[in-house]
């Protein structure tokens, strides 16, 4: 065929043109795409600032292959993804991400183990590089699957199931990810390291989400008090819980810090974050309580578009702990936010408490005292919303 001098003119000189027709790639075609020239290199890059919004990626039956599922699932769904992951947060179930599996072979079944360090590097060696990973290994997984924000969240208490959020830059909203461990060689800690995870002498810190790991490691309660209690401020929401490990290869990863106890996290700052948290404590036990629960957070009006929903539950709770009823508390959840995803796990205990963040306004009235943030056979809810930014919408 001749070539169309005209086409090629419009391809190569009209900016809109071009910006119009690359706006319909996903990111990883369109960071092809920016290689082609000057012109096409600066439409891509003006189309990877509006392309703000959160994503997930969720898995949440049994592969066939030997990697994990999520691994699979994310390497099929990235080629389709229309943002720039700069930070990820991916959370797995503890017993085939790095348990045994069973495997079929010639007719007969045998068990392989999983190695917890190649499924994380397998899984992180789909994300760009210098992208913040943080990832978790838990007992089980609370997730909404792909496609529309109102899907029905899921709580998977057993078998194989994961997610992955991924959080492009966002103008006005900077997260940041954090690890700090006991030292072996010393009882104290040094508080400084919180300035440097933007802890400390931030304005603009709005929700600290940050979770436990060896928790049955001598020291380890005493060590999350000392991380959680300077962080007790009625104008930061924290919330989280003790998982089974950390898998993240971009964080700390020398022997100390896996011999040892510690805690790791994500920190969100900036003017427009809106956030609430309530809990859901022994008493409630049935549904009516469990409604009124979340009556409490949908009075916090945080706004549901451009926001996510976080869910950290006991491993005691659960279809169990309803008298066999499934799912109760992530339908609640569906019942009053009808438009926010879902995700998060079943742990061991819980870090969080009844609070709001949106201005000055505080859910209820400020005191002296701190509040009780470490529970156990309780479950924290909690709303991060991200901003207002259409661009930023779901």
């Amino acid at each position: 065929m001749e070539p169309d001098p005209q086409g090629a003119y419009v391809l190569s000189n009209l900016a809109e043109v071009v910006e119009r027709i690359l706006g319909f790639l996903p990111t990883k075609a369109l960071l092809w795409a920016a290689c082609v020239c000057r012109l096409w290199r600066e439409c891509a890059r003006r189309i990877l600032r509006t392309q703000q919004r959160v994503v997930w990626v969720s898995a949440t039956e049994s592969g066939s292959s030997d990697s994990h599922s999520l691994v699979c699932v994310l390497a099929e769904e990235l080629e389709k993804v229309h943002v720039l992951p700069q930070t990820v947060l991916y959370i797995a179930d503890a017993e085939t991400f790095s348990g045994h599996e069973e495997c079929h072979s010639h007719g007969q079944k045998k068990a392989r183990r999983r190695n917890s360090k190649e499924t994380a590097i397998a899984l992180e060696k789909l994300l760009p590089t210098r992208c913040q990973v943080l990832g978790l290994v838990t007992p089980g997984i609370i997730v909404t699957p792909m496609g529309l924000c109102s899907n029905r969240p899921q709580e998977i208490e057993d078998g194989e199931a994961g997610f992955a959020l991924l959080f492009p830059k966002m103008e006005g909203v900077k997260i940041q990810t954090f690890h700090f461990f006991k030292d072996l060689k010393t009882r104290v800690f040094d508080e400084s390291k919180f300035a440097e995870a933007g802890l400390k002498n931030n304005p603009d810190l709005r929700v600290v989400l940050l979770f436990g790991y060896n928790s049955w490691k001598s020291g380890a309660n005493r060590f999350l008090h000392q991380i959680v209690n300077p962080l007790n401020e009625k104008s930061i929401i924290l919330a989280g819980g003790y998982v089974e490990s950390f898998t993240s290869l971009t964080s700390e990863t020398d022997i100390q810090a896996s011999e040892s106890c510690g805690v790791v996290g994500l920190a969100f700052s900036g003017a427009q974050i809106q956030s609430a948290t309530v809990l859901l404590d022994q008493d409630v036990t049935d549904e009516k309580t469990a409604e009124a629960a979340m009556q409490r957070l949908k009075a916090a009006s945080i706004p549901e578009h451009n926001t996510i929903g976080f869910m950290f539950a006991c491993v005691g709770r659960g279809y169990q702990y309803y008298k066999t009823k499934r799912n109760l508390e992530a339908d609640t959840f569906r019942k009053f936010f009808p438009n926010v995803p879902l995700f998060g796990f079943f742990g061991h205990g819980k870090i969080g408490c009844d609070r709001i963040v949106t201005g000055h306004f505080i859910l209820r009235e400020c005191n002296d005292i701190k509040d009780d943030l470490l529970h156990g056979y309780t479950t924290v809810m909690t709303l991060i919303h991200l901003g207002s930014t259409k661009a930023s919408q779901f």
